[in-house]
């Protein structure tokens, strides 16, 4: 009795994942009318489909590829290979741009559109009456890009890397080095533009981070973390500003890193497989990702910040998709789509 009433301590809260629904892509479900739209859409790619559903399960889109497909919140489009005019439509699939003779593939970043060229090595930037305003040639092949705050930054096959502004000028440019054979692998850009994130090399690999510093009309960026990781990837690989910009989550070799940016420490949690895809926001201090172990074995996994794998749940598909809008995580797998809702009981 005396235990009972000294020691006891209340039972803590857990985070569940609770089923909210599962459907299949191949079902005839009706379609939602744009009067009855939902504001949020979640565009997804699983296998030869794509499209837009809501937190509900219902559709605006969801339709099986004919050609090439470039897909954002707030745009997508399909196209050929060799692309000649591009039609760009909305999640409600109404037309939104044309833009003629195109020379390059449609890419949507920071709810901007872009032009990337055949061969990979310059980037236009499109208006809304889907004019080209300007283009930007890049010394070498772009491995990699993201987009922020009104920047474009670009990883290139040479091992440099270019921060454009809103009208394609280069302000910044940056030569990691340190490593035998120089290559970007993975860049990223925080959403307030302050921070940038970069892998590079191949033998060594490094993971750094750069801060803005300086007067206002003068923008540039210095090292303020840097890290030689293990034997180095040579592919792209995810890298990610997560946690309200707090912290950096990226791919390395045997597991996850995370690099915290208040504390400045960098931790590496090991994990089985190669990681297929990232969960770009990591909000309520979770990080969702899915593993892959073969062709057919995956694993969704949850981690809880700083570094702790709480879920690790295997399933069995050749596809896959992971999406994320605050409490609501969407997964699938095969040809079919669920949803779950993160709670706390």
């Amino acid at each position: 009795m005396v235990y009972v009433f000294v020691a006891s301590q209340p039972v803590p809260m857990e985070t569940i994942l609770t089923p909210q629904w599962f459907i299949s892509l191949e079902s005839n479900y009706p379609l939602a009318r744009a009067e009855e739209a939902d504001v949020r859409w979640l565009p997804f790619q699983l296998g030869n489909r794509f499209g837009y559903v809501n937190s509900q399960g219902n559709f605006t889109i969801n339709r099986v590829k004919k050609g090439e497909v470039s897909i954002s919140k707030d745009n997508w489009a399909e196209y050929e290979s060799i692309p000649d005019t591009i039609a760009v439509r909305s999640p409600l699939d109404q037309p939104v741009v044309q833009i003629p003779e195109a020379k390059g593939y449609p890419l949507f970043l920071d709810k901007r559109i872009f032009l990337v060229s055949n061969e990979l090595n310059s980037l236009s930037g499109v208006d809304a009456s889907g004019v080209v305003q300007w283009t930007h040639d890049f010394a070498a092949t772009v491995t990699t890009i993201d987009a922020a705050a009104g920047f474009i930054l670009a990883g290139l096959l040479d091992g440099t890397v270019e921060l454009l502004d809103a009208q394609g000028q280069r302000i910044f440019f940056f030569e990691p080095g340190g490593s035998r054979l120089s290559v970007i692998q993975g860049c990223a850009i925080s959403q307030d533009g302050l921070r940038l994130a970069i892998l590079s090399g191949i033998d060594l690999q490094r993971f750094l981070l750069l801060e803005r510093y300086g007067d206002a009309g003068i923008i540039e960026y210095k090292v303020v973390y840097h890290e030689f990781l293990e034997e180095g990837f040579r592919r792209p690989v995810h890298v990610a500003f997560v946690d309200n910009d707090n912290r950096v989550a990226f791919e390395r070799n045997g597991g996850l890193g995370l690099y915290d940016i208040p504390s400045r420490t960098s931790l590496k949690l090991p994990l089985e497989g190669e990681i297929s895809t990232i969960d770009e926001s990591g909000s309520d201090r979770l990080l969702f990702l899915i593993t892959t172990q073969s062709e057919q074995e995956k694993r969704l996994a949850v981690v809880r910040f700083p570094s702790t794998l709480i879920v690790e749940a295997p399933f069995t598909s050749k596809n896959f998709f992971l999406g994320r809008q605050d409490s609501r995580i969407y997964v699938g797998g095969n040809m079919t789509l669920a949803s779950f809702e993160l709670e706390k009981k």
